[in-house]
């Protein structure tokens, strides 16, 4: 059985005239240890998707089961991170972490709460910035943060909300290396949702990639890319497999566009 199972969602928003239909019967299944990431374009409804799938908020129709069981509101075994880093701007990076690990194991004194808040900073190259507050920091160093925070609360589910989308190209890549380190350091496999705009970004961290559009079965088929980690965008430039992999993203994503409307998806 899947871990996630993700049946018939629908969700739209207004009423009357103002009514907006953003999903409609979207479908898909993630197995434990997983990474999946679903490639849209802006305006598919995929944030949405992702908030529904985590909890956020509630479908209108269908459901999301996570190990069997009906999610309604936020699982205590999973992780978020957004695009925006969500860092409370008056603590520290070492608070802003030590917070989450004390939410998520409040059976833990706070020395043990602060060494596992440390911990993980450092494993993402923060350990001399322990006491700076969020405006101290660079926006990739902000993204480290919240990444840290992610991982120091040990998820088994991560939900990934564009997390690089704000960054410039070689902090971005950066933290997609860092991504996939920690992903596959841990003891015990972290399923991961990924959402994205970004092909590459999808091929280089991903299982399977699911092309996502508007209207009626959101969700296109799934491609699985079968690459050895770690990967690097260098060697999936030239890669037969990912170029196959992204020839069928691109399509699935444009096949209902006309012409005069495609947009290229980085």
């Amino acid at each position: 059985m899947a871990l996630i199972d993700i049946s018939g969602v629908c969700k739209s928003f207004g009423s009357g005239s103002d009514r907006r239909d953003v999903l409609t019967d979207a479908s898909l299944s993630i197995e434990r240890g997983e990474f999946v990431s679903i490639v849209g374009m802006m305006g598919c409804g995929k944030s949405t998707f992702l908030k529904i799938v985590a909890g956020l908020i509630a479908p209108d129709d269908g459901r999301v089961d996570i190990n069997g069981i009906q999610v309604c509101g936020v699982q205590p075994n999973a992780a978020i991170v957004f695009q925006n880093y969500s860092l409370l701007p008056w603590f520290s990076a070492l608070e802003n972490v030590r917070l989450a690990v004390g939410a998520a194991f409040p059976d833990w004194t706070k020395d043990r709460h602060r060494e596992q808040a440390s911990r993980h900073l450092e494993a993402v190259g923060l350990g001399k910035a322990l006491h700076r507050r969020p405006g101290q920091l660079s926006g990739g160093m902000r993204q480290r943060v919240a990444i840290a925070r992610a991982f120091a609360t040990e998820p088994e589910i991560l939900f990934l909300d564009e997390p690089f989308g704000a960054l410039d190209a070689l902090t971005r890549e950066s933290l997609q290396q860092e991504l996939a380190r920690l992903s596959s350091a841990v003891e015990r496999p972290v399923t991961t949702l990924m959402i994205t705009n970004s092909v590459e970004e999808a091929l280089l961290l991903s299982d399977r990639v699911v092309p996502m559009t508007k209207g009626t079965h959101p969700l296109g088929h799934p491609v699985r890319v079968e690459l050895r980690r770690p990967r690097t965008a260098s060697e999936l430039v030239h890669d037969d497999h990912a170029a196959h992999v992204r020839a069928h993203v691109v399509s699935s994503l444009t096949r209902d566009l006309k012409p005069a409307t495609k947009q290229q998806v980085a």
